[in-house]
């Protein structure tokens, strides 16, 4: 690379640190600050006004979670102005899962059904990064500004699953996608297969679940409860080994995976999965916060180019760079780097 290109390379590079510091921040403030927010702060920068409060939870955000004032000026210009948004209860609760599938409060087993809430202003991430032209990644910060309730399923007194507006909105694109025979990997407690099911251009919906007890616990409570349960078929397997041995026997026109809780714990399954993907070519598989997978992905690939590039052991191009660190070129060709 030349100075110009090495340059931008340092440009992209210094992207990285800024994304990784917010995120940082952000993390700490969720797990364990969600309630930093409260009302009468709101109340006190924001003039109790509505359409005040999103700026005013931005600016208090960024100077709760740094001590620099550099850094503090980032986290509020270019983060969490554009990252933080008052979310609407009535969008939520006027779903077709929340207003027509009750989940009851009972105990069965290790399993209790039941519902959680959000606290007003209480902190959450509502939906998948936003990424612009310049690789900022932005995290979707959300609050209401009253108490919002959603249902949970919690197993021996820990949460095992919950439809929660990041749900929601996270698997909304690839529902869209969702037609014919459709295969769902991992059950949860059935809200992607409740959608897909209302569609319809959806045909039928084959999940795939190695969890007797969620089974159960599905067929039991949740299933009966759906409007067109006669396209759901329930086959219990592992997702990887039913996607790599099984998969290919049976006709499927798209895919919905669903196997990990976050980022976590998901680039090693999604790895796995891609490589199975290349199984099955006639299927379209979406994967759930794809998005937020590709990121991490980016983000190591591009440390390795850019030490590369640094001691002159990689001799590619930034354009070529910039190729393989895109999510359409990671998303294509991952399956076959690794």
């Amino acid at each position: 690379m030349d100075k110009k290109e090495l340059l931008e390379l340092e440009k992209i590079n210094e992207m990285k640190a800024k994304n990784f510091s917010v995120f940082r921040a952000v993390a700490t403030y969720l797990n364990n600050f969600p309630f930093l927010v409260s009302k009468e702060i709101m109340e006190e920068i924001g003039g109790g006004v509505a359409e005040n409060e999103e700026y005013a939870f931005a600016i208090f955000l960024a100077n709760a979670l740094s001590e620099d004032e550099d850094e503090i000026e980032i986290f509020e210009r270019e983060y969490f102005k554009r990252a933080v948004k008052m979310l609407d209860p009535k969008k939520y609760y006027e779903n077709p899962f929340y207003k027509n599938i009750k989940i009851p409060t009972v105990k069965d087993g290790s399993w209790d059904l039941g519902y959680q809430h959000y606290e007003p202003y209480e902190g959450i991430i509502w939906d998948d990064i936003i990424i612009d032209d310049n690789y900022r990644e932005i995290p979707q910060i959300g609050f209401f500004r009253e108490k919002f309730s959603f249902p949970t399923v919690f197993e021996n007194g820990v949460e095992w699953m919950a439809i929660k507006p990041n749900e929601i909105e996270t698997m909304k694109p690839h529902l869209e996608k969702m037609w014919g025979d459709v295969c769902v990997f991992g059950l949860g407690i059935g809200y992607f297969a409740y959608m897909a099911s209302l569609k319809p251009e959806v045909k039928s919906i084959t999940i795939i679940e190695r969890d007797k007890s969620v089974i159960s616990l599905f067929e039991k409570h949740i299933l009966p409860q759906f409007e067109n349960k006669d396209k759901i078929k329930i086959v219990l397997a592992d997702a990887i080994d039913y996607a790599r041995e099984q998969m290919a026997n049976e006709h499927y026109d798209t895919a919905f995976v669903d196997l990990w809780h976050d980022v976590s714990d998901g680039v090693e399954l999604y790895t796995r999965m891609k490589k199975a993907e290349r199984i099955n070519k006639g299927v379209k598989f979406c994967y759930w916060i794809e998005k937020s997978l590709l990121s991490n992905i980016r983000w190591f690939v591009f440390e390795n180019l850019y030490k590369g590039a640094k001691n002159g052991t990689w001799q590619g191009t930034l354009s070529e760079l910039k190729e393989y660190i895109s999510f359409e070129y990671l998303r294509e060709f991952y399956k076959f780097l690794l």
